[in-house]
């Protein structure tokens, strides 16, 4: 007998973890349907509301969403074509920030009839804000004059998780965060433990099991809750804890038991894998841009670390080889026609990435560059070609060492990172809205960072994802997201413990 589960989504973002859910709810009979996603941040918004739209289309996308964007031209007023399909979606995405005043109250009502409606057949998904816990984050705090940890809200936003899932009760409940939060403490006590106990208590309680370790009797060890999405075919080394709530009722899983089955370490998918299909870009200035002063700036740059001694002779034979092919001076900065054919990928990532009503690439736009990062990243891009590594700082010649204060302090050894070809990208982070430094293509011919749409396959967004506002809110929505191909496995692990 089918069965149909409604999903509450919190702390959306552009809705990572609810594309793989709502994905895995329409494979089978049981059916897993969002019914409202709570995002604050108002183009976040803009990009649920539009996914929100298009899943309510049972038999695909409506043939004007491909039109637009196979012609290039502005989304058309849905609330004009599809008055009543865009009226849902924008009540089911919201912009509100939770833990503010009469916030819950407004979502209190959809909470109650859903539960009702459903009887009990609800999920809970989603992640409070991570800065409070991230390393980085707490590095930063640290230098805050009179920070207190005590009094920083986000530290208990996950407390405003725990109100909804009481006033919900859902049949399960998955809560994603950063690794960070392991080690984070609060009044001297590990706020991770505190985090457990209060989901445990929940509602009508839960039984709380990791889902890339053997399930254990007893107290579950907290790196247990870590999943490593490049484990799961995801071509990135994005390492998140999950934490996956059954309510009493619901028999949990024998000991021993491991939900989420890992990817063969040979099967494991490449950023050159990922992305090398889509068209080569050359970088560009971010002044006076045009492609005969990017090329001789580029020329001047190679000529440089051709000719200094204290480039290893490697490197400088891999510039002089680019030198000698020509450097992409013709190639333009965005294009949204088709590329070439990529290194083969595993086929159920290539259906879950691509769309064949899609004619053209979106978002596939690089950004302008200093004359000496454009040298930076030519050098980084060489090295690692050649090495398989990326240079650390300080293995960059002088006349490429940024002027920074604190160069020497050891902390920004990796600030110039090229992405390694041949395996899985480091963690993509909402940082890359604000440069490209740690997120260097690896190919050295186009001397540049990644686009947003090679974000976006890093992070598995299918390729007909839109992200809504400026190219900078553009990549802060990639990187802020679960990676919605690993949440499409969480989703199909969900299901299965339901069914």
């Amino acid at each position: 007998m089918a069965r149909e589960f409604g999903i509450v989504d919190l702390f959306a973002g552009p809705g990572g973890l609810g594309e793989g859910f709502s994905a895995a709810g329409r494979e089978t009979d049981t059916r897993m349907d969002i019914r409202l996603s709570v995002e604050k941040e108002p183009t976040e918004v803009e990009t649920l509301r539009l996914r929100a739209f298009l899943r309510s289309f049972e038999n695909g996308f409506p043939q004007e969403y491909y039109d637009s964007l196979n012609a290039g031209t502005p989304l058309p007023d849905w609330s004009d074509i599809y008055p009543t399909k865009w009226a849902h979606a924008v009540a089911e995405a919201r912009q509100l920030e939770l833990g503010e005043p009469g916030v819950f109250d407004e979502i209190a009502e959809v909470l109650d009839r859903n539960r009702e409606a459903l009887h009990g057949d609800t999920i809970l998904i989603g992640g409070p804000p991570c800065q409070a816990y991230s390393l980085v984050g707490r590095a930063r705090n640290k230098g805050k004059v009179c920070y207190v940890a005590e009094d920083d809200h986000r530290h208990f936003l996950y407390r405003e998780y725990v109100k909804i899932l009481d006033r919900l009760r859902p049949a399960a409940f998955v809560m994603e965060n950063v690794k960070g939060m392991l080690s984070s403490t609060i009044d001297g006590g590990a706020i991770f433990r505190r985090v457990l106990e209060d989901l445990q208590k929940a509602g009508d309680g839960y039984h709380l099991v990791p889902l890339a370790a053997p399930i254990e009797e007893g107290e579950t060890d907290a790196r247990d809750f870590i999943v490593r999405a490049e484990e799961h075919g995801v071509p990135q080394a994005r390492h998140r804890v999950f934490i996956v709530g059954l309510r009493s009722d619901i028999e949990p899983p024998e000991p021993g038991t491991i939900l989420l089955q890992k990817t063969r370490e040979e099967k494991r998918v490449s950023v050159k894998q990922a992305i090398f299909d889509l068209p080569k870009l050359r970088s560009g200035l971010s002044r006076n841009d045009n492609p005969e002063t990017w090329h001789s700036e580029v020329i001047e740059q190679a000529e440089r670390i051709g000719g200094s001694l204290s480039v290893p002779e490697d490197v400088r034979d891999e510039v002089a080889k680019l030198l000698s092919k020509g450097i992409l001076n013709s190639s333009p900065r965005a294009t949204s026609a088709k590329g070439r054919r990529a290194p083969r990928m595993p086929d159920e990532l290539r259906q879950w990435l691509t769309d064949p009503g899609l004619k053209r690439i979106l978002h596939h736009e690089t950004r302008g560059h200093i004359a000496d990062d454009l040298g930076r990243y030519l050098f980084s891009a060489s090295w690692s070609k050649v090495r398989g590594t990326s240079p650390k700082l300080e293995e960059f010649p002088w006349f490429l060492q940024p002027e920074h204060k604190n160069r020497d302090s050891g902390k920004f050894k990796d600030r110039f990172r090229t992405q390694l070809a041949e395996t899985p990208s480091t963690t993509v982070t909402s940082h890359i809205s604000k440069d490209g430094h740690y997120f260097i293509h690896p190919d050295p011919a186009q001397i540049r960072s990644l686009t947003v749409r090679e974000a976006a396959r890093l992070q598995t967004f299918p390729d007909n994802y839109y992200f809504h506002g400026p190219r900078t809110r553009q990549y802060h929505q990639v990187g802020n997201a679960v990676p919605p191909y690993l949440a499409l496995q969480i989703g199909r692990t969900i299901r299965g413990l339901l069914e």
